[in-house]
């Protein structure tokens, strides 16, 4: 207790000093953010945009630079006609794409769809109309090209509807529970990141839509026990080595008729991409082999289904995919990304296949493609200034002309108008609060959208966050960020708590505003520093970076972060003896393998929903790093936690959702039994939800973490 009351001593007087207030576990709780302004929506001839924020569906003008609210989306919602819920159980990722507001072409209505179903705006003004009453959700809709249509999906099938008539074309009758028509399954946008299964064709006439028939992916036994009577809800989730769903590629006539299928190839393929031709006589699909080590674009033909192979690439690792195919010339060449030298840079190609220009090259990635203006100059976000930054840039088509045009450090979101002629820029940095900013596309300032909002800044003693550069001692060069304690005492040592994600496809440390109000303020105030680390396998460093962890995972991470630890030590002032370790998903499977296999180093560690065995995990991730189970056997014990229980010697606390779709709660359950054959006590709170992340007991959680470290740590 009087450790305790010292601490507390030191952070008030820290803030004291400064005429703040601490940040606290109250003002956390105490704490409504201001609303999120969504993503910008951009009308066809880039003049405007729109946009949601505090449920509310806002135009902005970029000629006048003024905004004005159209509707409340409750009103929209009072108005929609009361859905029932779905009679078999359903799990959808949380990376599913659908569209709450579309433009149509003309520019004069909005497409906007609340309570499940959908409505049409005018943005001059003037009463909305109701396109849909139905007993069932419209899912997914999609304005056509030419604004007659709008598709939805409706249950396990896809639709069309004539918007001059109202008349409505069911395009596919057979869907089911286990056949998805225009609906995707679960692993797909989680490891894939497509957002949507089905898209209209430039001209209009047909739709293409992807077709998963997921019966041979196996049933996960998920159970709600919160209800008064235990109800079982399964899910389809295919861990490593299970079979993934058979995925077809078909295209539909808009009103209606025989699904044409396109001929991809072998059907455990993974089909990545699909984007439609300008002249709507094909699509263009990126297919990936199940190990994803190969990544061919084929061209198939809308009319026949027959598909060429255009480019083929492979790696002796495996392939990122990254969303920059974009169709220049009304489809005789396009920008094509590839990683075949090491990072992530942009390329021409003509559609038969043959390289025009390598647009971007150097020990940096492209990170984006924000657009192609009219004279056909290709705009980027790139890490080229900084792995700690992202900054726009654009250049001719050819390669030549490169131009950087955000100016501030820091990291830049680029949302580019269809013209190319504008684009908001979305900003922060270590120290400053995000900023949302309108320019021309020379780079050119228009307007201001949202100022920094300081003011939580100004009111609580907000300690710094650092960028601290770590050499490792094979001579590479690593990022860590740190708060240091409140009331820094020299010659004092302090506890310190390891933040780790340490996984591919993440980038922890970054020039951004890590925000003012956030649990890390609270254990620096606390008289905690706080600590995180890139190591090698993380991304922002290039594909070489990365692949130091493939088919190994675990090991050179935990040495990186244990350089880490070196380096936080050397700075005088943290206790070797009081050092702990937390993450969630891949950071607690980092949590449980750096308490297991490094006990010299971490007294204590939490870990939240964490990947116990890498069996348990889901096929397209899993095996794109660590091949597959019955290929790399070996690999796979041994980088599963739940084998090496013995070897806990500090303080663990486990934490998991009851019905984590994403990490399942079977990975706690094995961990668990392994610790407890192994004679080692363990802590375990577990939370009665639906989720990865714990969202309805946020603050208990909150509360749950700091308790921990201050009986762990101190």
């Amino acid at each position: 207790m009087r450790g305790c009351l010292c601490v507390c001593a030191l952070f008030a007087m820290s803030a004291a000093a400064s005429g703040k207030k601490p940040v606290t576990l109250e003002a956390l709780a105490a704490y409504h953010p201001l609303a999120e302004m969504s993503a910008p929506v951009w009308s066809p001839d880039g003049k405007q945009f729109v946009y949601t924020e505090d449920e509310k569906v806002w135009l902005y003008d970029v000629a006048s630079r003024g905004k004005r609210e159209l509707v409340a989306l409750s009103s929209l919602e009072a108005a929609a006609r009361k859905v029932p819920g779905p009679a078999e159980s359903q799990w959808q990722n949380r990376r599913v794409e659908e569209q709450t507001v579309q433009w149509m072409p003309s520019g004069r209505e909005l497409l906007i769809s609340a309570g499940g179903h959908l409505f049409l705006f005018p943005t001059a003004g003037g009463r909305w109309t109701k396109l849909t009453a139905t007993a069932e959700a419209e899912r997914d809709p999609k304005v056509s090209p030419d604004g007659r249509r709008v598709s939805f999906r409706r249950g396990h099938n896809l639709y069309a509807m004539d918007l001059a008539s109202r008349k409505v074309a069911r395009l596919t009758s057979d869907g089911s529970v286990t056949r998805l028509n225009a609906e995707l399954d679960w692993v797909y946008p989680e490891e894939l990141e497509l957002g949507t299964a089905h898209w209209w064709s430039p001209d209009s006439k047909s739709i293409a839509y992807l077709q998963f028939d997921v019966r041979r992916e196996p049933l996960y036994p998920q159970v709600d026990l919160a209800a008064p009577r235990a109800v079982f809800e399964p899910q389809r989730y295919p861990q490593a080595g299970d079979p993934n769903a058979e995925v077809r590629l078909g295209v539909v006539r808009a009103t209606g008729g025989r699904t044409r299928w396109m001929n991809l190839g072998p059907r455990d393929a993974l089909v990545a991409r699909c984007t439609w031709l300008p002249y709507s006589s094909g699509i263009a699909v990126e297919r990936l082999n199940r190990i994803q080590n190969r990544l061919d674009l084929l061209v198939a033909d809308a009319r026949t289904g027959a598909a060429r192979t255009v480019l083929s690439e492979t790696d002796p690792h495996w392939i990122n995919l990254h969303d920059g195919l974009t169709f220049l010339k009304d489809g005789a060449e396009f920008l094509w990304p590839s990683e075949r030298d090491g990072f992530n840079h942009l390329y021409r190609y003509s559609i038969d296949g043959r390289q025009l220009a390598q647009l971007t090259r150097g020990e940096w990635e492209v990170t984006a493609v924000a657009g192609v203006d009219a004279e056909g100059r290709v705009y980027y976000v790139s890490s080229e200034a900084s792995p700690l930054e992202r900054q726009l840039y654009r250049v001719d088509a050819n390669g030549a002309g490169k131009q950087r045009l955000t100016t501030a450090a820091g990291t830049h979101a680029i949302s580019m108008s269809p013209d190319g002629s504008a684009y908001l820029d979305s900003f922060s940095s270590l120290t400053e609060p995000p900023r949302k900013t309108l320019y021309r596309a020379d780079g050119t300032e228009l307007s201001v959208l949202r100022e920094p909002d300081r003011s939580l800044a100004e009111e609580y003693d907000v300690r710094p966050v650092e960028i601290v550069p770590v050499k490792a001692s094979d001579g590479a060069l690593l990022y860590a960020w740190l708060i240091r304690p409140a009331g820094l005492e020299r010659g004092k040592e302090y506890p310190a708590v390891v933040e780790v994600y340490g996984g591919p496809g993440a980038q922890t440390v970054t020039n951004h505003w890590y925000g003012a109000l956030t649990l890390e303020q609270v254990l620096a105030q606390r008289g905690f520093a706080v600590w995180a680390l890139d190591g090698r396998g993380s991304a922002g460093r290039g594909h070489k970076w990365e692949t130091a962890v493939f088919r190994n995972l675990g090991v050179k991470e935990l040495e990186d972060q244990k350089e880490g630890v070196l380096s936080l030590l050397s700075l005088g002032f943290v206790n070797s003896k009081r050092i702990g370790i937390e993450g969630w998903s891949y950071g607690g499977f980092m949590t449980l393998y750096a308490m297991l296999h490094a006990p010299e180093v971490f007294a204590c560690g939490l870990a939240g929903a964490p990947v116990a065995n890498w069996r348990n995990y889901d096929t397209i991730y899993t095996e794109r790093y660590m091949g597959l189970p019955a290929e790399n056997a070996e690999a796979y014990q041994r980088a599963s936690p739940v084998n090496a229980a013995a070897n806990l010697r500090g303080r663990l606390l486990i934490v998991h959702d009851l019905e984590d779709d994403n990490v399942l709660f079977q990975n706690t359950v094995q961990m668990v039994a392994a610790l407890e054959r192994a004679g080692k006590p363990f802590e375990l709170m577990v939370y009665p939800e639906k989720t990865h992340g714990v969202t309805q007991f946020k603050e208990d959680l909150y509360r749950l973490r700091v308790e921990f470290w201050e009986r762990s740590l101190k």
